[in-house]
């Protein structure tokens, strides 16, 4: 029976050139018995098990590897959910499953797996919640679409009855036409014939502008359509010329095709020479080589050109630093396993615009994989909320923070209520470029979160995802003080482990996982309503938020009322951005210990570990400490300073009250009587103690000497606001 099932669904996939989802249902022996037969109809040597368990000789990859599918098409791939099922896991596996292929699932029986709890679920319950906390709203919803979707058989095994069958009678697949080089092509002919769809073809050839500076392309597509071979191609092309690409994403992982399909172009043109996975060198002096987003925008030798692979995974501000005469290309998924949606044209359009680049905008439509009728990845977009968008911008335009609703949707009533689910799950995408599939379940599931949202006339214009921490028993707290992690506790964690305060874990706070404005009202002032809605909801001992600095995200942050208590001493590898920690004050003593410890030690950083932080990131920070530093300078420090100002003292002789002047001035809100550069200027010279030559080239400085006299009449109105008398009687001896 089962053998049957399968062979008709093949022979559909292929007759279409389309795929097919199996569901097998039943005990997990049984289940994973009834993979072979799968196996037997597909082929042992193209299907892959994902999953913790070995059947036979079947190559096995445990979820935690399911990244190595990127980039690779399989014929069968059969992900085993009885120990775990995890919506990025089926989310990454359904896009290397290829047309004509069997999407296979192993699961509980639907009656029974609703209730069970699994490795993933033991992920969700944060400390002190159990896994019995955790509800199976996730595995609902999938249940109820794989029931929906057509494409989709699903086959009760205890019974081998077939509860759907999942044919569809789909046309014919048409033969797909052999695109053509265009007549005035400049890459190499073997490149363009290389392209299986005429979109590729047509990509290719808007990505000849990589050979010329000052040129930005964005490449956006549906999974599956062949953006990352298109732009592998186009770098090959460019090493076969002997020029220099640099290739960049998240994960090395991610950028295999793009290595592959260069790669290949080079073998068939006779120029390869050297080569590794992430570093492939041509015989005409070309090369293609990896390096991740942060290192990447330093460039010791400068590419000829960059490819910039899945970008809506990058921060926006990581993103900018590409934007040079470089000439570059941005490829990205609309709809994909990351989440990504159009986060990243939305997010990133502004500052294309207001480049000074020649921007090209190109799209990819037709899958390459598998044929545009696919039902399964219809099937994949709706039950991980891939496509989910915010309400159109038409819907919402007058939304303004009197015109709003605050609400606070239960995880039941969003499961029940998809509109409104997929609205929010929406925002969130385009909010954060690491919202995923795996952010779903947690929304339906995990027992410490809670989503608020505004709404206009029904529709979501605003959203927050926020996680209770702390509140942690005795035990635990006294573990993560030696050293343990806390899992699911973000600010505890930090504050306990790195901060050493064996406090931290006791009170309970709320912290800000996710917000987001539509981007049709942003600006209007709906963030802080909806902040403002939050706090008097919740009874905190204290609220916080943890992000990518940026200066804007700071002063927004600073603006609703949260302080700085910790900066990062390294960039994020993926984002290049030093992480944010700010408090809110609540009702415990945690805010008032931290904001002051960062009093205290942010001097020492900046000289050291934070020496090469952003300075405007740094002007943030400072201005968004809770109370200035103060200066504490002595009568003859005062002198040295108001002669560095005003005779021929020298910054360079005593640094130090220098530098505890800075603090002050740089965290004294009320001060506001130095411009931007002076700011920078006391920053990079006084606070980071960057040389004067640097920093002169930094600020367009003509000279260091010109940056230092620069450095004596900034030092002016801070010497005449915070100075004693002692600083005064040192001003009157160059009074004329």
């Amino acid at each position: 029976m089962l053998r049957e099932v399968v062979d008709t669904l093949l022979a559909e996939a292929k007759r279409a050139n389309e795929r097919r989802l199996l569901v097998l249902t039943g005990s997990h022996e049984t289940a994973l018995d009834a993979a072979t037969t799968v196996v037997d109809a597909v082929g042992s040597d193209d299907a892959v098990l994902v999953g913790h368990r070995t059947v036979g000789g079947l190559e096995r990859l445990p979820p935690s590897q399911v990244e190595k599918l990127l980039g690779t098409t399989h014929d069968g791939i059969i992900v085993d959910l009885h120990e775990e099922c995890r919506p990025n896991t089926i989310g990454r596996v359904a896009g290397a499953v290829d047309g004509g292929g069997l999407f296979v699932l192993l699961t509980p029986p639907f009656d029974s797996w609703i209730d069970r709890r699994d490795q993933f679920d033991d992920t969700l319950a944060v400390p002190p919640d159990d896994v019995a906390e955790v509800t199976g709203r996730f595995r609902r919803r999938l249940i109820s679409l794989l029931r929906l979707h057509e494409g989709i058989a699903i086959v009760d095994l205890p019974t081998r009855t077939v509860v759907q069958d999942g044919k569809t009678d789909p046309s014919p697949m048409i033969t797909a036409v052999q695109p053509r080089p265009p007549p005035d092509h400049a890459f190499p002919e073997a490149a363009y014939r290389a392209c299986l769809t005429t979109d590729q073809a047509r990509t290719l050839r808007v990505l000849e502008r990589l050979r010329e500076p000052g040129c930005a392309t964005v490449v956006e597509t549906d999974r599956g359509r062949g953006k990352s071979s298109a732009a592998g191609l186009a770098a090959g092309s460019l090493a076969v010329a002997g020029r220099h690409v640099l290739v960049t994403a998240s994960a090395v992982t991610g950028t295999t095709e793009v290595f592959a399909r260069a790669r290949e172009l080079c073998e068939q043109l006779d120029v390869l020479g050297e080569t590794t996975e992430t570093d492939l060198r041509t015989t005409t002096g070309g090369r293609v080589y990896f390096k991740p987003p942060d290192s990447a925008t330093s460039f010791p030798n400068d590419p000829d050109a960059v490819v910039v692979d899945e970008a809506a995974a990058l921060p926006v501000g990581l993103l900018e630093r590409f934007l040079t005469s470089t000439p570059v290309v941005f490829t990205t998924t609309i709809h994909g396993y990351e989440g990504a949606g159009r986060g990243f044209s939305v997010r990133f359009r502004d500052r294309l615009e207001d480049s000074t680049l020649d921007v090209t905008e190109c799209t990819m439509e037709t899958p390459i994989r598998y044929a545009p009728t696919d039902p399964i990845e219809r099937w994949a977009f709706h039950a991980l909320l891939l496509d989910a968008r915010p309400a159109v911008d038409q819907l919402v335009t007058d939304a303004r923070p009197n015109t709003v609703v605050y609400e606070r949707p239960t995880p039941a009533e969003l499961l029940d209520d998809e509109h409104r689910l997929r609205e929010l799950f929406g925002l969130l995408v385009l909010a954060h470029y690491r919202t995923e599939p795996d952010d779903l379940a947690r929304v339906l599931d995990a027992p410490n979160l809670s989503v608020r949202t505004l709404t206009h006339e029904g529709h979501v214009v605003a959203v927050a995802l926020l996680a209770r921490e702390g509140g942690l028993p005795s035990e635990t707290r006294r573990a993560a003080y030696r050293g343990e992690r806390l899992r699911g506790n973000m600010l505890p964690d930090l504050l306990t482990g790195q901060l050493r305060d064996p406090e931290a874990t006791k009170p309970i706070g709320r912290r800000v996982m996710r917000i987001a404005t539509h981007p049709a009202v942003r600006s209007h002032g709906l963030g802080t309503r909806l902040l403002e809605a939050i706090h008097a909801e919740f009874d905190a001992d204290w609220f916080g938020v943890a992000y990518g600095a940026t200066p804007e995200l700071i002063r927004f942050w600073n603006r609703n009322g949260y302080r700085m208590v910790h900066l990062s001493t390294t960039r994020n590898e993926t984002s290049g951005e030093h992480s944010a920690v700010m408090l809110r004050p609540g009702t415990s003593g945690l805010y008032d210990r931290h904001t002051r410890w960062f009093r205290t030690r942010i001097g020492g950083m900046l000289t050291d570990t934070l020496s090469e932080v952003d300075p405007d990131v740094v002007r943030a920070a400072l201005g968004a400490i809770d109370t200035p530093i103060t200066a504490d300078l002595t009568d003859r420090e005062w002198r040295l300073v108001a002669s560095a100002a005003y005779g021929p003292g020298q910054f360079d002789m005593h640094p130090e009250p220098f530098r505890r002047l800075a603090l002050a001035a740089l965290s004294d809100r009320a001060c506001g009587s130095l411009s931007p550069r002076q700011e920078r200027l006391l920053v990079t010279r006084v606070l980071q103690a960057r040389p004067w030559s640097i920093v002169a080239s930094a600020l367009d400085f003509h000279s260091s000497s010109g940056c230092r006299r620069a450095l004596g009449r900034t030092l002016r109105p801070l010497v005449d606001r915070y100075g004693t008398s002692a600083a005064e009687d040192e001003r009157k001896w160059y009074d004329e």
